[in-house]
């Protein structure tokens, strides 16, 4: 009846309280019908001949209970019918609607933006959105308002928002290209020569580069610990999303991952395993991801594979950042 948002309750009560509602926090029996599904989409891809794991990092990622993937069905026609993949976004939204919700200054709503923009995953109280666009109190109310229009996936058992796919990736980078966000634009601009430094080896050209990224994130995170190292690895490594699966807290052989790489099927890129030290070495992370066979959880992937081990220590003022990285082959 309303679109995208539940109907409005005005007062203490709402005036009209006979209807069942469904949301995007809440698509109950229409949760099928909230886009494309994954079996709707491959039958599309097969039909076009495009690629569907490029289809699934473009326009896949909003988490449903049933149908766990739900596609941007809009975008998903637009790229089978022009033969292309891109942002198709602005067909129905401007990210400068986006760009006013991320510039409210809500309290810890720029760290949560960095958050997710790294990859992350952030905690959402969906309950106290007064169902409008204009009435916010808090940052859950506006993380709300930014997952029913889309702009964010929605976890409803963990309770937790996200970036969904890499469309919406761009609409972020869009919005904050005009916005009042100078620190993270410069991390996301140098985040593509920090994976060439990765893949190459460059290990002091890296650790520099993380030290940047640490010190930019950290100006708005107001924290500095193991979570802030995680969230500004996330972003420095952002343009790695274009051409990798990025999985935080891969379970492994024994343990989990702080992060992996894992490179689309079409990549010829290596896949990264990447371990985080805080106030120990970066050789100690190397040697954790072989003593707990942390590459065991890569069977499908067969190829060249880096281990990188991060250490952050916070008493080295002038190279808080090191980095250690391996090559190996890895097999089927």
């Amino acid at each position: 009846m309303t679109g995208i948002l539940p109907v409005k309750k005005y007062g203490l009560h709402s005036a009209l309280n006979m209807f069942s509602e469904y949301s995007m926090t809440d698509q109950g029996i229409f949760e099928e019908y909230t886009g494309f599904t994954e079996a709707e989409v491959k039958a599309l891809c097969a039909q076009f001949e495009m690629d569907f794991a490029k289809t699934q990092s473009w326009y896949d990622g909003y988490e449903l209970t049933g149908p766990k993937h739900i596609y941007n069905p809009k975008s998903v026609v637009e790229a089978m019918r022009r033969r292309k993949f891109s942002s198709y976004w602005t067909s129905t939204e401007t990210y400068e609607a986006l760009k006013i919700y991320m510039d409210m200054d809500f309290d810890g709503l720029r760290a949560d933006i960095v958050r997710v923009l790294g990859g992350g995953r952030i905690r959402v109280n969906i309950r106290s959105f007064q169902n409008d666009m204009r009435n916010f109190r808090t940052k859950d109310d506006v993380l709300t308002l930014l997952i029913h229009l889309g702009y964010l996936g929605y976890d409803s058992e963990a309770e937790e928002a996200f970036i969904p796919n890499k469309e919406i990736m761009g609409e972020f980078e869009n919005a904050m290209s005009v916005g009042s966000w100078p620190e993270v634009m410069r991390v996301l601009r140098a985040s593509e020569k920090l994976l060439e430094d990765t893949i190459s080896g460059r290990e002091e050209e890296v650790a520099e580069g993380l030290d940047r990224a640490h010190e930019e994130a950290a100006s708005i995170l107001a924290y500095n610990d193991e979570n802030s190292l995680s969230c500004a690895i996330g972003l420095a490594y952002y343009s790695a999303r274009k051409d990798y699966r990025l999985i935080r807290e891969l379970p492994t052989g024994r343990g989990f991952a702080d992060i992996v790489f894992l490179p689309l099927p079409s990549v010829a890129k290596p896949a990264l395993v990447v371990e985080l030290k805080f106030d120990k070495t970066a050789a100690a992370a190397i040697q954790q991801i072989k003593d707990r066979h942390y590459t065991q959880a890569l069977d499908g992937y067969s190829g060249e594979l880096l281990l990188v081990g991060i250490n952050y220590d916070k008493e080295n003022k002038d190279k808080p950042h090191s980095c250690v990285i391996e090559k190996l082959l890895k097999g089927d």
